[in-house]
């Protein structure tokens, strides 16, 4: 599809507009998310993973924010998948972790995306969550 060689091309330029709209086609299920998937897919592989889970207000978001601006001071890019509940009302995830990871939102060199669990933790989501992780890497 003509659509989706444009948003890899620019998923490869760093867009991170780019990378977000991945992610949501990968979310929703959408055929075009996999064609992305499968052009860019072997060009992945050269970052750093950490999964960082706990209790609500034990400090994940501030360990998250503080291994940020870490990373930044030492050059590094950095994309953060949050996993979020979901919320009653809307369906979307809440945005507590972004809202206090503020500081880096207009830095170039970061990404932060939060994803939904729509309610079923260990579901099909979690291949989302997964692939998410691999178009933050492609964002450089």
């Amino acid at each position: 599809m003509r659509d989706v060689r444009g948003l890899v091309a620019r998923l490869r330029r760093g867009d991170k507009r780019a990378a977000a709209r991945l992610i949501t086609l990968l979310e929703s299920r959408d055929p075009r998310g996999r064609e992305a998937i499968a052009e860019i897919y072997g060009e992945a592989g050269g970052s750093h993973v950490i999964g960082i889970t706990g209790s609500p207000g034990v400090g994940k978001s501030t360990l998250i924010e503080r291994l940020i601006t870490e990373l930044r001071i030492r050059g590094r890019k950095v994309g953060v998948i949050t996993v979020d509940p979901t919320s009653p009302y809307s369906g979307g995830a809440f945005l507590g972790d972004r809202v206090r990871m503020q500081s880096h939102t207009t830095d170039p060199g970061v990404f932060i995306r939060s994803l939904a669990t729509r309610g079923s933790p260990g579901s099909g989501e979690e291949h989302a969550h997964l692939e998410a992780d691999h178009r933050a890497e492609e964002t450089g």
